[in-house]
């Protein structure tokens, strides 16, 4: 079976820049486990985009992310990047911080939004 994720790299890419807006390459590479050339194509694709600012501080590079632009696609456009990752970023963080959330939903029905839980790296 293949590994997969409801997120798509570009997603994830930008949780990583959202917890971090000085996230080195290497480190998303590692974040998403795919090579820092494949992380580079992504952040240009994104700046490209519109999505992500990219702003040279020294020799590293610090990254804004364009909350107010909508979601690509037809489907999402009437979300706005930053609504999205708001809730992934908050769901991770509130999941990270109560472990029992997945025990305690399991017998209380379905997940909140608060209750998500999302992984940078697919399971194996």
């Amino acid at each position: 079976m293949t590994d997969w994720s409801f997120l798509t790299n570009h997603a994830r890419a930008l949780i990583c820049i959202v917890r971090d807006p000085g996230v080195r390459l290497r480190d998303i590479a590692a974040a998403l486990d795919i090579t820092e050339r494949s992380a580079y194509a992504i952040v240009t694709e994104l700046a490209d985009a519109g999505y992500v600012v990219k702003q040279r501080e020294g020799r590293r590079n610090r990254y804004e992310i364009q909350r107010q632009l909508p979601l690509r696609g037809s489907l999402g456009a009437e979300r706005t990047i930053g609504e999205v990752l708001d809730v992934l970023v908050e769901a991770r963080a509130l999941d990270a911080a109560d472990p029992r959330t997945h025990a305690h939903t399991a017998s209380h029905g379905p997940l909140s939004r608060a209750q998500w839980h999302w992984s940078l790296r697919p399971q194996r």
